[in-house]
This record gives C-alpha cells, structure tokens and sequence, in this order.
C-alpha cells in the first residue's frame, strides 16, 4: 500500500511503545523538534541493519539540526530492545504490533504483516516535510540531513 502522504500534509498522530521503555508520541516532539520518522520491515535483517547504523552513525548531526530519530516496525518492544544493543542505537524504536502507526501512515506491505521501507521528515509543527517512499539504503541518511538544512 504506497503511502499517499505528501509534503505539506500534516503528520498523522501517533503513540507505541518503544525499546526505551517508554510510549513515543508525535506531539512528544511538537513544539520542540524535527522529527525523522523511519519505517522498516524486519530488526535483525541485513538491510535493516544497515539502515539502522546508518542513522545511527548520523545521529550527533541530527542532533546539532534539532531533529529526533524514530524507528518503527512491526515487532516486538523485546526484539528491539535486542536491535538496539546489538547495533548501539542512540535512537528509540517504536513497536507497530498493532500496525496503527504503519497504517495511518500508508506504509504497510500487501503482505499486512511489515513496513515498507520508508522515511517521513516532519518539522516541529507536525506538518511533514519530505517523503522518502521507497528508500535506497546507501546515502539515505546523508540525503535526510540535507532536506534538514534546507527547511
């Protein structure tokens, strides 16, 4: 199910638990930061992984641009708990079991089962910025910061 999601549209609401142990909401954000919001299919696989660090290793430069990560999939709080000691994440993931979160957002798969790869930029109004689709891993990160420094 593509998403119908465009720039300028406001961010739908959202709130799940997190591998940090605590319920992530949009409005957390409000006011206060940018936001990226990721979506992927599955913790633990290798393009995941890579997407994983790759925002991971990005992160401090988020951080300078006021932007928050947040990952989210259809797994379980305990599976990322597990991902995000694996590969140091200093970013919380969100668990979708519901698939709420991926719904209102257009992104789950045919399938019903995962999120597609994709990724929301929304500003601290809660509008959103930039929409990434259909995500190519490699210089994914590099691309988002970009868009950051052009809002």
């Amino acid at each position: 199910m593509p998403t119908t999601l465009e720039p300028g549209d406001k961010a739908p609401a959202f709130s799940g638990a997190s591998s940090d142990d605590t319920t992530i909401s949009l409005r957390d954000f409000r006011g206060k930061r940018n936001l990226v919001l990721y979506f992927y299919p599955m913790d633990n696989s290798p393009g995941c992984t890579r997407e994983a660090r790759a925002f991971r290793d990005a992160a401090a430069r988020f951080d300078e641009l006021g932007t928050a990560i947040v990952g989210v999939s259809t797994q379980s709080v305990e599976s990322h708990k597990r991902f995000v000691a694996n590969n140091e994440l200093p970013f919380p993931l969100v668990s979708d079991r519901d698939k709420a979160i991926s719904g209102a957002y257009g992104v789950l798969k045919e399938n019903g089962k995962n999120a597609e790869r994709s990724t929301f930029l929304i500003d601290s109004k809660g509008t959103i910025r930039a929409v990434w689709p259909e995500v190519s891993i490699t210089g994914h990160a590099d691309e988002i910061v970009k868009a950051i420094e052009k809002m």
